[in-house]
């Protein structure tokens, strides 16, 4: 029964990438890129800030913060308890989220415009 189900959903995403492919054209697909960019620009700029500011509070009490900590700021979740994981985890994954909202935004655009 998994099968049917897979074999069902491949044929469903081709069909969607057919008709996506005729619906979507270049401008459209740049606008779009656009405009998840900025989406993602304004979800994960903020979130991502203040994750940072959260961490440092938390870990500036402790003393375990290396130089350039902010490279690699999750390199330092071990030394959180459950309850200050707790605290940055929302910030942590918005701004995740955001990051990955303007990359898959900015791929677009950028695609859209080759192909234009």
């Amino acid at each position: 029964m998994p099968e049917i189900a897979l074999v069902f959903l491949s044929l469903l995403a081709i069909g969607l990438l057919g008709l996506a492919t005729t619906l979507l054209t270049p401008q459209l697909m740049t606008a779009v890129g656009l405009l998840t960019l900025l989406l993602g620009l304004v979800v994960g700029v903020p979130t991502g800030l203040w994750y940072h500011v959260v961490l440092y509070r938390v870990l500036s009490k402790k003393n375990v913060l290396p130089a350039k900590w902010w490279w690699a700021p999750a390199d330092l979740h071990p030394h959180l308890t459950h309850d200050e994981l707790a605290q940055i985890k929302p910030w942590f994954a918005l701004g995740g989220i955001g990051f990955l909202l303007s990359l898959a935004g900015g791929l677009a655009a950028m695609a859209g415009l080759l192909l234009n």
